[in-house]
């Protein structure tokens, strides 16, 4: 909505006023909490305030005729801002100005009581309102979205040999490494947001028998035609056949599976299918230049990058492609969307060894960021989420798999 004020009370000595607006949504025990303030106009007495968006749940908790307070006050730089005066509204009135102008009186109940002549202290007017919906995540799951799972698994030899206990591949009997406990509390989660439960999974950074080539997406169930495991114990079991047969070897490159899935999402653009891919990573990155072509590449697509560092390494590299603080670039491009998100697994381990708190600490954070990545790429292309199918849906199309 956008506002302006005519005629205000002048409060400064020397100027006239610096009006800004406080808007105060009413509560059910008669008090009032501030969900909005304007910028301050400087030094007018007929300001117009920059158009400003809210969510309708915090101007009105969703009750259309719950009473909006609107105070009108002049900014002093010590903070002692001086009350000009006040108007209520709700948020059926307001929306009525989709068609036309509506103006408010400001009144300062004060000056009311000691003037006899007192009419105002100026006026508001409400120069446009609209009302946009905002689409959940919740409801482009509903309306059929499938998240594809795809995981990578570093295989290089920084890991450690596997045999040995000090290895974050080591397969202890007692308990799950930390690559399998990541898989593991991740995995669960979003398997329920995938129809089919079937997920290309790779490795990368081993030598492969018999000949000993390097490859830097081997299909961890051996299967170059079809490298779908079936749900996330299929994963498991996979990955600890993979451990068994490869040698963990180097260097460790990221783009080539980043591209991979990159080609499956590029093929499907009408919001349909989301991928997600997780890396787990001991976080010594060979091809950051490449990898940073490729994520830039990506944060055009419908895809999600998680990243799971494991062990004790500092994960500066990884960090810098999160790109929380500074978005990722290459060449001059800035990706177009954040879709990365980076976590050390050192950072969720429950001290007491709970290995259930740890995996749900680590999955918490992990997918929280994918609802917000999934709902700005929808945004973006301006997908709208399709009617919720019939209480008996056909079945859902098989997603492209990278």
């Amino acid at each position: 909505m956008q506002l302006c004020a005519n005629k205000l009370d002048k409060k400064d000595f020397f100027g006239k006023s610096d009006p800004f607006l406080v808007f105060y949504r009413s509560n059910e025990d008669g008090t009032f909490t501030i969900c909005h303030k304007t910028e301050v106009v400087k030094n007018t007495l007929n300001p117009v305030w920059q158009p400003f968006s809210i969510p309708v749940r915090a101007l009105c908790n969703g009750d259309y005729d719950r009473t909006v307070k609107i105070d009108v006050y002049d900014w002093d730089r010590d903070g002692s801002h001086d009350f000009i005066g006040e108007f209520t509204t709700s948020y059926r009135e307001l929306s009525k100005a989709q068609n036309q102008f509506t103006v408010y009186e400001v009144l300062n109940p004060r000056k009311k009581c000691k003037k006899k002549k007192y009419t105002n202290s100026g006026t508001v007017t409400l120069l446009s309102f609209s009302v946009d919906s905002e689409f959940t995540f919740v409801d482009y799951i509903k309306g059929g979205t499938q998240l594809n799972f795809t995981v990578a698994i570093d295989f290089t030899a920084s890991n450690g040999n596997p045999l040995q206990p000090t290895s974050l591949h080591y397969m202890s009997p007692y308990q799950l490494s930390a690559y399998a406990m990541a898989l593991k509390a991740v995995g669960e989660i979003i398997q329920d947001y995938d129809s089919d439960k079937l997920f290309p999974a790779y490795g990368f950074g081993a030598k492969l028998p018999p000949e000993g080539r390097i490859s830097h997406q081997f299909p961890l169930n051996n299967n170059d035609e079809d490298p779908n495991c079936a749900g996330i114990e299929g994963v498991l079991e996979s990955y600890f056949q993979s451990l068994r047969t490869v040698q963990l070897y180097g260097p460790t490159y990221f783009a080539p599976v980043i591209n991979q899935v990159a080609r499956a999402a590029a093929k499907i653009s009408d919001g349909s299918q989301y991928y997600v891919l997780l890396i787990i990573t001991d976080g010594v990155i060979s091809d950051m230049t490449q990898t940073k072509e490729a994520i830039v590449s990506a944060s055009s697509l419908p895809m999600s990058i998680i990243i799971v560092g494991v062990g004790p390494a500092m994960f500066e590299a990884m960090e810098e492609l999160d790109g929380d603080d500074v978005r990722v670039s290459s060449r001059g491009r800035y990706a177009e969307r954040d879709i990365v998100q980076f976590v050390p697994f050192r950072d969720y381990v429950d001290r007491s060894g709970n290995q259930v708190l740890s995996m749900a600490r680590l999955a918490k954070d992990v997918l929280a960021e994918i609802p917000e990545q999934l709902l700005s790429y929808m945004r973006t292309r301006d997908i709208q989420p399709r009617p919720p199918p019939p209480a008996n849906p056909s079945t859902a199309s098989a997603p492209e798999q990278p």
